[in-house]
Protein backbone atom coordinates (compact mmCIF):
# COMPACT_ATOMS: atom_id res chain seq x y z
CA UNK A 1 0.00 0.00 0.00
CA UNK A 2 2.90 2.48 0.70
CA UNK A 3 4.24 1.81 -2.29
CA UNK A 4 1.37 2.50 -4.06
CA UNK A 5 0.75 5.46 -2.45
CA UNK A 6 4.70 6.63 -2.92
CA UNK A 7 4.04 6.32 -6.96
CA UNK A 8 0.59 8.26 -6.35
CA UNK A 9 2.28 11.23 -4.82
CA UNK A 10 5.10 11.40 -7.70
CA UNK A 11 2.68 11.30 -10.43
CA UNK A 12 0.57 13.78 -8.44
CA UNK A 13 3.85 15.95 -8.59
CA UNK A 14 4.56 15.26 -12.49
CA UNK A 15 0.82 16.16 -12.99
CA UNK A 16 1.69 19.66 -10.61
CA UNK A 17 5.43 20.14 -13.14
CA UNK A 18 3.67 19.99 -16.09
CA UNK A 19 0.52 21.39 -15.56
CA UNK A 20 1.59 24.89 -16.06
CA UNK A 21 2.87 23.75 -19.19
CA UNK A 22 -0.56 23.27 -20.61
CA UNK A 23 -1.72 26.81 -19.26
CA UNK A 24 -4.15 27.74 -22.65
CA UNK A 25 -5.21 31.52 -23.16
CA UNK A 26 -7.54 32.03 -25.86
CA UNK A 27 -5.84 34.72 -28.16
CA UNK A 28 -8.35 35.95 -30.58
CA UNK A 29 -7.32 37.91 -33.88
CA UNK A 30 -9.37 39.87 -35.89
CA UNK A 31 -7.88 39.17 -39.29
CA UNK A 32 -5.48 36.46 -40.73
CA UNK A 33 -1.94 38.10 -40.92
CA UNK A 34 -2.57 38.74 -37.13
CA UNK A 35 -3.56 35.37 -36.00
CA UNK A 36 -0.07 33.95 -38.31
CA UNK A 37 2.17 36.36 -35.71
CA UNK A 38 0.01 34.80 -32.67
CA UNK A 39 0.59 31.44 -34.17
CA UNK A 40 4.75 32.22 -34.70
CA UNK A 41 4.61 33.05 -30.69
CA UNK A 42 2.30 30.66 -29.00
CA UNK A 43 4.23 27.79 -31.38
CA UNK A 44 4.03 24.62 -29.21
CA UNK A 45 1.79 26.37 -26.32
CA UNK A 46 -1.38 27.26 -28.29
CA UNK A 47 -2.84 27.99 -31.15
CA UNK A 48 -5.28 31.44 -31.71
CA UNK A 49 -8.31 31.66 -33.35
CA UNK A 50 -9.61 34.49 -35.71
CA UNK A 51 -12.55 36.57 -36.40
CA UNK A 52 -13.00 36.75 -39.99
CA UNK A 53 -13.19 33.35 -41.99
CA UNK A 54 -11.06 33.51 -45.35
CA UNK A 55 -11.94 35.55 -48.15
CA UNK A 56 -14.14 37.88 -45.73
CA UNK A 57 -13.57 41.58 -45.68
CA UNK A 58 -12.52 43.61 -42.31
CA UNK A 59 -14.15 46.37 -44.06
CA UNK A 60 -17.43 44.89 -44.53
CA UNK A 61 -17.71 42.05 -42.08
CA UNK A 62 -21.15 41.42 -40.22
CA UNK A 63 -20.90 40.12 -36.79
CA UNK A 64 -22.94 36.84 -35.78
CA UNK A 65 -23.89 35.96 -32.41
CA UNK A 66 -21.18 33.69 -32.28
CA UNK A 67 -18.78 35.59 -33.06
CA UNK A 68 -19.85 38.43 -30.54
CA UNK A 69 -19.74 35.48 -27.66
CA UNK A 70 -15.65 34.86 -29.06
CA UNK A 71 -14.78 38.20 -28.38
CA UNK A 72 -16.23 38.19 -25.00
CA UNK A 73 -14.43 35.37 -24.07
CA UNK A 74 -11.10 35.70 -25.27
CA UNK A 75 -8.54 36.34 -22.72
CA UNK A 76 -6.40 38.31 -25.53
CA UNK A 77 -7.93 40.38 -28.65
CA UNK A 78 -5.88 41.92 -31.35
CA UNK A 79 -7.25 44.07 -34.08
CA UNK A 80 -5.68 46.36 -36.30
CA UNK A 81 -7.60 49.47 -35.62
CA UNK A 82 -10.88 51.45 -36.93
CA UNK A 83 -9.30 52.05 -39.91
CA UNK A 84 -9.56 48.64 -40.71
CA UNK A 85 -12.40 47.05 -38.80
CA UNK A 86 -15.04 49.67 -38.26
CA UNK A 87 -17.22 46.66 -36.77
CA UNK A 88 -15.12 46.42 -33.96
CA UNK A 89 -15.58 49.06 -31.51
CA UNK A 90 -19.19 48.77 -30.51
CA UNK A 91 -19.08 44.97 -29.83
CA UNK A 92 -15.51 45.86 -27.88
CA UNK A 93 -17.54 47.98 -25.35
CA UNK A 94 -19.11 44.98 -23.12
CA UNK A 95 -15.42 43.57 -23.24
CA UNK A 96 -13.70 43.37 -19.40
CA UNK A 97 -10.39 41.11 -20.78
CA UNK A 98 -7.68 42.82 -22.60
CA UNK A 99 -7.66 44.32 -25.97
CA UNK A 100 -5.13 45.94 -28.12
CA UNK A 101 -5.68 47.83 -31.52
CA UNK A 102 -2.68 47.11 -32.51
CA UNK A 103 -2.59 50.48 -35.03
CA UNK A 104 -1.96 52.58 -31.63
CA UNK A 105 1.30 50.49 -30.71
CA UNK A 106 4.70 52.28 -29.88
CA UNK A 107 7.30 51.53 -32.78
CA UNK A 108 5.40 50.80 -35.32
CA UNK A 109 5.78 52.18 -39.02
CA UNK A 110 3.02 53.86 -40.06
CA UNK A 111 1.66 55.68 -43.84
CA UNK A 112 -1.36 57.51 -44.69
CA UNK A 113 -3.05 57.75 -47.61
CA UNK A 114 -2.32 61.59 -49.55
CA UNK A 115 -3.67 63.05 -52.64
CA UNK A 116 -0.59 61.48 -54.71
CA UNK A 117 -0.42 58.19 -53.44
CA UNK A 118 -3.36 56.66 -55.11
CA UNK A 119 -2.39 57.50 -59.03
CA UNK A 120 -0.60 59.69 -61.51
CA UNK A 121 -3.94 60.39 -62.76
CA UNK A 122 -5.82 63.61 -62.32
CA UNK A 123 -8.87 61.50 -62.51
CA UNK A 124 -10.32 62.04 -58.93
CA UNK A 125 -12.73 59.08 -59.66
CA UNK A 126 -9.80 56.77 -60.10
CA UNK A 127 -8.89 57.02 -56.15
CA UNK A 128 -9.59 54.53 -53.56
CA UNK A 129 -12.68 55.16 -51.97
CA UNK A 130 -11.78 53.35 -49.31
CA UNK A 131 -8.39 55.42 -49.07
CA UNK A 132 -9.17 58.96 -48.96
CA UNK A 133 -5.89 61.07 -48.49
CA UNK A 134 -5.13 61.93 -45.02
CA UNK A 135 -6.16 58.91 -43.54
CA UNK A 136 -4.11 55.89 -42.25
CA UNK A 137 -3.14 53.24 -44.32
CA UNK A 138 -4.08 50.02 -42.07
CA UNK A 139 -2.20 47.34 -44.07
CA UNK A 140 0.61 47.78 -41.55
CA UNK A 141 0.94 43.35 -41.02
CA UNK A 142 2.87 44.05 -44.25
CA UNK A 143 5.59 45.60 -43.48
CA UNK A 144 8.25 42.77 -41.52
CA UNK A 145 9.36 45.73 -39.13
CA UNK A 146 5.67 46.17 -37.82
CA UNK A 147 5.18 42.70 -37.45
CA UNK A 148 8.45 42.43 -35.38
CA UNK A 149 6.61 45.14 -32.97
CA UNK A 150 3.29 43.59 -33.06
CA UNK A 151 5.01 40.05 -32.22
CA UNK A 152 6.73 41.58 -29.30
CA UNK A 153 3.28 42.69 -27.55
CA UNK A 154 1.70 39.41 -28.14
CA UNK A 155 5.04 37.75 -26.42
CA UNK A 156 4.91 40.20 -23.50
CA UNK A 157 1.19 39.75 -23.06
CA UNK A 158 1.27 36.27 -22.64
CA UNK A 159 4.61 36.35 -20.83
CA UNK A 160 2.25 37.76 -18.80
CA UNK A 161 -1.10 36.04 -18.99
CA UNK A 162 1.58 32.41 -18.85
CA UNK A 163 4.36 32.97 -16.98
CA UNK A 164 4.80 29.28 -16.73
CA UNK A 165 5.47 29.27 -20.35
CA UNK A 166 7.27 33.12 -20.85
CA UNK A 167 10.49 31.29 -21.54
CA UNK A 168 8.87 29.73 -24.62
CA UNK A 169 6.91 32.72 -25.84
CA UNK A 170 10.62 34.46 -25.58
CA UNK A 171 12.43 32.17 -27.61
CA UNK A 172 9.74 31.68 -30.29
CA UNK A 173 9.99 35.67 -30.54
CA UNK A 174 13.69 35.33 -31.29
CA UNK A 175 13.19 32.66 -34.08
CA UNK A 176 10.39 34.73 -35.51
CA UNK A 177 12.52 37.59 -35.54
CA UNK A 178 16.03 35.65 -37.15
CA UNK A 179 13.22 33.89 -39.85
CA UNK A 180 12.39 37.39 -41.04
CA UNK A 181 16.12 38.50 -41.13
CA UNK A 182 16.05 35.24 -43.74
CA UNK A 183 13.33 35.64 -44.93
CA UNK A 184 13.92 39.90 -45.45
CA UNK A 185 16.70 38.69 -47.25
CA UNK A 186 15.04 36.22 -49.93
CA UNK A 187 12.70 38.85 -50.79
CA UNK A 188 15.09 41.83 -51.37
CA UNK A 189 17.12 39.65 -53.61
CA UNK A 190 13.92 38.21 -55.34
CA UNK A 191 12.29 41.45 -55.74
CA UNK A 192 15.40 43.50 -57.04
CA UNK A 193 15.28 42.23 -60.22
CA UNK A 194 11.61 43.70 -61.30
CA UNK A 195 11.67 47.10 -59.03
CA UNK A 196 12.03 48.73 -62.06
CA UNK A 197 9.04 47.34 -63.72
CA UNK A 198 5.44 49.06 -63.79
CA UNK A 199 2.50 47.64 -62.49
CA UNK A 200 -0.85 48.73 -61.33
CA UNK A 201 -3.04 47.17 -58.64
CA UNK A 202 -7.64 47.45 -58.00
CA UNK A 203 -6.63 48.15 -54.34
CA UNK A 204 -4.34 49.95 -52.59
CA UNK A 205 -3.20 47.46 -49.76
CA UNK A 206 0.32 46.93 -50.80
CA UNK A 207 2.25 50.35 -50.33
CA UNK A 208 4.12 48.67 -46.85
CA UNK A 209 5.27 46.38 -48.61
CA UNK A 210 6.31 47.96 -52.00
CA UNK A 211 8.31 50.67 -49.48
CA UNK A 212 10.10 47.61 -47.75
CA UNK A 213 11.45 46.50 -50.99
CA UNK A 214 11.84 49.02 -53.29
CA UNK A 215 8.61 48.59 -55.15
CA UNK A 216 5.91 51.34 -56.46
CA UNK A 217 2.75 50.53 -57.94
CA UNK A 218 2.27 52.87 -61.10
CA UNK A 219 -1.31 53.53 -60.67
CA UNK A 220 -4.31 52.30 -58.84
CA UNK A 221 -7.21 51.66 -61.15
CA UNK A 222 -9.91 51.49 -58.04
CA UNK A 223 -13.23 52.01 -58.62
CA UNK A 224 -16.61 51.34 -56.13
CA UNK A 225 -17.38 47.34 -56.87
CA UNK A 226 -21.47 48.42 -57.17
CA UNK A 227 -20.12 51.19 -59.14
CA UNK A 228 -19.62 50.36 -63.17
CA UNK A 229 -17.58 53.53 -64.40
CA UNK A 230 -18.22 55.39 -67.42
CA UNK A 231 -17.01 55.05 -71.16
CA UNK A 232 -15.08 58.05 -70.32
CA UNK A 233 -13.53 56.48 -67.42
CA UNK A 234 -12.61 53.38 -68.89
CA UNK A 235 -10.78 54.85 -71.98
CA UNK A 236 -8.64 57.03 -69.69
CA UNK A 237 -7.38 53.94 -67.64
CA UNK A 238 -6.83 52.11 -70.99
CA UNK A 239 -5.14 55.30 -72.14
CA UNK A 240 -2.73 54.72 -68.94
CA UNK A 241 -1.84 50.83 -70.07
CA UNK A 242 -1.30 51.77 -73.22
CA UNK A 243 1.31 54.02 -72.27
CA UNK A 244 3.19 51.54 -70.32
CA UNK A 245 2.94 48.49 -72.73
CA UNK A 246 3.91 45.36 -71.00
CA UNK A 247 2.67 45.25 -67.50
CA UNK A 248 0.80 43.53 -64.79
CA UNK A 249 -2.34 44.73 -62.97
CA UNK A 250 -2.86 42.98 -59.99
CA UNK A 251 -6.57 42.29 -58.07
CA UNK A 252 -7.01 41.30 -54.00
CA UNK A 253 -8.64 37.79 -54.28
CA UNK A 254 -10.89 36.08 -53.91
CA UNK A 255 -13.29 38.48 -56.78
CA UNK A 256 -11.64 40.26 -59.70
CA UNK A 257 -13.31 43.47 -60.27
CA UNK A 258 -15.66 43.18 -63.35
CA UNK A 259 -13.43 46.18 -65.09
CA UNK A 260 -10.50 43.89 -65.49
CA UNK A 261 -11.14 41.83 -68.76
CA UNK A 262 -12.85 44.87 -70.34
CA UNK A 263 -9.95 46.96 -69.44
CA UNK A 264 -7.10 45.01 -70.34
CA UNK A 265 -8.55 43.63 -73.33
CA UNK A 266 -6.41 43.28 -76.98
CA UNK A 267 -3.26 44.64 -74.77
CA UNK A 268 -0.15 43.19 -73.64
CA UNK A 269 -1.33 43.18 -69.80
CA UNK A 270 -1.27 40.41 -67.55
CA UNK A 271 -4.22 39.87 -64.22
CA UNK A 272 -2.81 38.32 -61.21
CA UNK A 273 -3.84 38.58 -57.62
CA UNK A 274 -2.20 39.39 -54.73
CA UNK A 275 -3.74 38.40 -51.07
CA UNK A 276 -2.24 40.61 -48.84
CA UNK A 277 -4.61 38.79 -46.01
CA UNK A 278 -3.67 34.96 -46.82
CA UNK A 279 -7.32 33.74 -46.31
CA UNK A 280 -6.34 30.68 -46.34
CA UNK A 281 -2.21 30.17 -45.08
CA UNK A 282 -2.10 27.66 -42.26
CA UNK A 283 -1.79 29.09 -38.77
CA UNK A 284 1.49 27.65 -37.98
CA UNK A 285 5.05 29.35 -36.64
CA UNK A 286 6.05 30.09 -40.36
CA UNK A 287 2.22 31.19 -41.52
CA UNK A 288 3.37 34.91 -41.45
CA UNK A 289 6.55 33.91 -43.83
CA UNK A 290 4.56 32.39 -45.84
CA UNK A 291 2.32 35.03 -46.13
CA UNK A 292 4.54 37.55 -47.02
CA UNK A 293 6.89 35.28 -49.78
CA UNK A 294 3.88 33.79 -51.70
CA UNK A 295 3.23 37.53 -52.19
CA UNK A 296 6.48 38.37 -53.13
CA UNK A 297 6.55 35.48 -55.36
CA UNK A 298 3.67 36.45 -56.99
CA UNK A 299 4.07 39.68 -58.03
CA UNK A 300 8.17 39.20 -58.91
CA UNK A 301 6.51 35.75 -61.08
CA UNK A 302 4.08 38.08 -62.82
CA UNK A 303 6.60 41.14 -63.78
CA UNK A 304 9.07 38.70 -64.69
CA UNK A 305 7.00 37.07 -67.46
CA UNK A 306 6.58 39.84 -69.19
Amino acid sequence: MSRLFSIFIAFSACLLVIGPAQADVKVLTSIKPLQLIAAAVQDGVGTPDVLLPPNASPHSFALRPSDVRRVQSADLLYWIGPDMEGFMPRVLNGRAAPSVSVQTLPGLTLRHFTQDSHSHDEDAAEHDHDHRPGTLDAHLWLAPANARVIAAKMATDLSEKDPANAATYQRNLKAFNERLDALDARLKARLAGVADKPFFVFHEGYDYFESAYGLKHAGVFSVASEVQPGAQHVAAMRKRLQQVGKTCVFSEPPLRPRLAETLTAGMPVKLAELDALGGYTPATAQGYEQLLETLGNDLAGCLESL
